[in-house]
């Protein structure tokens, strides 16, 4: 069943790349008393992803912070490493949390995983963004078309804020 507006998060562990290495996170740690954006990738150094969906959610960042959102976090079915990588090399390091779903348990847990095995890459997440308010969603944008970040982009989450 696919999570609708008004849900709460399932618990989930993540990881994140930190000055120490990989750290384990929990929805808890990321959700639980904050208003959070929450954005999820295909696949990290993907085209759409990397040049149209990320960009968004790091240039806006001062003006989505401004709104009251304590965190912007992006999360992906890739490994910790993955996405610390893309977190340096597409300069969202310091303004977006880089999570790690590596084996889409919470894709699947909120309904939202797809199978792109057709394209070489297996179990992934949906495109979609979402604000959550003390880990209850409050809004949710699923992309409607692949290969696009409108729906689901910076520009439809400042709307709502």
């Amino acid at each position: 069943m696919t999570i609708s507006i008004g849900d709460k998060l399932p618990a989930a562990t993540f990881k994140t790349m930190t000055a120490d290495g990989a750290k384990s996170i929990s929805s808890d740690e990321i959700f639980a008393g904050k208003k959070v954006v929450l954005f999820a990738v295909p696949g990290a150094f993907t085209p759409t992803c990397s040049n149209n969906h990320l960009p968004g959610y790091v240039e806006n960042h001062d003006a989505i912070i401004a709104r009251g959102v304590d965190t912007i976090a992006v999360v992906s079915v890739n490994d910790v490493h993955v996405m610390g990588a893309w977190a340096r090399f597409s300069g969202g390091e310091g303004k977006v949390q880089f999570l790690a779903d590596g084996s889409g348990d919470f894709a699947r847990a909120i309904g939202l995983d797809t199978d792109l095995s057709a394209a070489g890459m297996g179990l992934r997440s949906k495109r979609y963004s979402m604000i959550v308010e003390d880990g209850k969603v409050a809004q949710l944008n699923l992309e409607g078309a692949p290969g696009q970040a409108v729906d689901s982009g910076a520009a439809r989450i400042l709307e709502q804020l």
